[in-house]
């Protein structure tokens, strides 16, 4: 396998770049993914057998059940994210190990029904807060310590609608080259 060829199955919808200008179309855009997103993932995978969710959607890569468990993990984070920066002056978030989260009990063993319905929940929570923020809301930063970098809220939306449509790609690509779908 080229080195191409492996960049495009981690990246197939290429990395996240964010607009210069976060519009409010932009952002209402980005909330209407995070909102379907569960339902999207749950019609995907939800006949998978054991065999299917145990298969990784790259060499060295996740399986389809520790995406699905990782999408979890990470939005409850993102959701927290949120509402730190909200009750916080620019606050510095916490970052999490996500290749060791993943390699946990449950992540690569459990039932996926527990991670597409605590999904289903943060997403709604999600969407429903986000459609409530001002635009000076939607303006507040977290700073990642990882890059030291300031993340308006705005643009962390954009962030999580481009991690669900990433992932979401991921195993549908997986599925279309196994003839799964």
């Amino acid at each position: 396998m080229t080195n191409k060829e492996l960049e495009h199955l981690k990246y197939p919808i290429g990395k996240f770049e964010s607009p210069a200008i976060i519009t409010t179309s932009q952002v209402e855009a980005w909330i209407s993914v995070l909102d379907r997103f569960p339902d999207r993932l749950e019609s995907l995978v939800g006949d998978l057998t054991d065999e299917q969710l145990d298969t990784a959607y790259r060499p060295e890569g996740w399986t389809v059940r520790q995406v699905i468990h990782h999408l979890a993990d990470s939005h409850l984070n993102s959701y927290i994210r949120f509402k730190w920066t909200l009750t916080e002056d620019t606050p510095v978030i916490k970052p999490y190990n996500e290749a060791r989260w993943a390699e946990l009990p449950g992540a690569k063993d459990a039932p996926i029904a527990m991670s597409l319905l605590h999904l289903k929940v943060i997403h709604y929570k999600l969407v429903y807060l986000l459609k409530q923020l001002s635009e000076e809301e939607l303006g507040r930063i977290f700073i990642h310590p990882e890059t030291n970098t300031e993340v308006p809220l705005n643009r962390n939306i954009g962030v999580y609608a481009w991690h669900s449509n990433h992932h979401y790609a991921h195993i549908e690509n997986l599925l279309k080259r196994n003839n799964w779908l």
